[in-house]
């Protein structure tokens, strides 16, 4: 006859969750680009703009209500894309405010909330260099921020065509831009609304020159610690709620509007993340 034994031991208690930090702190950390721009940067008054951190404070404010508090502290910290998710793993930052990609690499070591936006990889470089296709970066210096995922697939489609470029890496955008500006690179890539935001901050527009190459497919998301449903659910309800009332298009249209509509994949986008309660 066989013998089943039981071992009664005491059974885990489960880690308090970023809920439960923010409520008993009344503080909630928001990582923040310094030079995303229209995404996450830092303004002339030195306060962090942009689409990220309008959905952020979004959140904030759903938060607010539903953990029934009077206030809540906001701590803005600056990360890059070499620290964010470090940041985010270590507690510094509770939610990421910027222009970060959602993947499944990505997803070993953090969560992601809904995709908030979709882009994709490209080029930049001044008009009078003459470069118009992929083809022309033959032989050229290219600056990418490390960390990117446009680090990888400028290199792959680099390979892909069979040419041969010297990639210079960068700490941020703003300074793969000013590398552009001193003449040390003959190219910047990044995902192409970065590009189009660094040309509009520069008051140069007729100066440059996007490649109409799209190397990539960048689904952005907000980024938060893995395994803490409560608050992902949270965020996503908010982000939810923002595009099933159409609000989330009032937010498009102050960083995007002048430029153009939400494109197909964008309005796909908004209308598949229209979750009902």
């Amino acid at each position: 006859m066989a013998t089943i034994l039981v071992l009664c031991l005491p059974l885990p208690t489960q880690a308090a969750g970023t809920l439960d930090k923010i409520k008993a702190s009344k503080t909630i950390a928001l990582g923040y680009r310094e030079n995303s721009v229209p995404f996450s940067y830092v303004g002339d008054d030195n306060q962090p703009w942009g689409y990220s951190i309008d959905l952020c404070i979004k959140v904030v404010a759903a938060i607010v209500k539903q953990l029934g508090l009077d206030e809540l502290q906001l701590q803005w910290l600056a990360v890059t894309p070499e620290t964010r998710i470090a940041k985010l793993k270590s507690g510094e930052i509770d939610l990421e405010c910027g222009s970060t990609t959602s993947s499944l690499t990505r997803m070993q070591e953090v969560d992601f909330s809904l995709s908030t936006f979709i882009d994709g990889g490209a080029y930049l470089s001044r008009r009078a260099a003459g470069i118009s296709r992929i083809e022309d970066l033959a032989g050229k210096r290219i600056a990418v921020a490390a960390g990117t995922t446009t680090e990888r697939v400028i290199a792959e489609a680099l390979a892909e065509q069979r040419l041969r470029a010297e990639l210079i890496k960068v700490s941020d955008h703003q300074q793969g831009f000013a590398a552009l500006l001193r003449g040390s690179v003959d190219a910047y890539a990044a995902d192409r609304s970065l590009l189009i935001g660094l040309v509009l901050d520069s008051g140069m527009q007729s100066q440059w020159s996007l490649g109409p190459e799209t190397f990539s497919y960048e689904p952005y998301a907000l980024m938060m610690r893995r395994n803490d449903a409560d608050f992902r659910l949270t965020v996503n309800r908010e982000l939810a709620r923002l595009s099933r009332t159409g609000e989330i298009y009032v937010i498009y249209d102050r960083w995007f509007g002048f430029l153009a509509k939400p494109g197909s994949r964008l309005e796909n986008l908004y209308f598949l993340n229209g979750l009902p309660e």
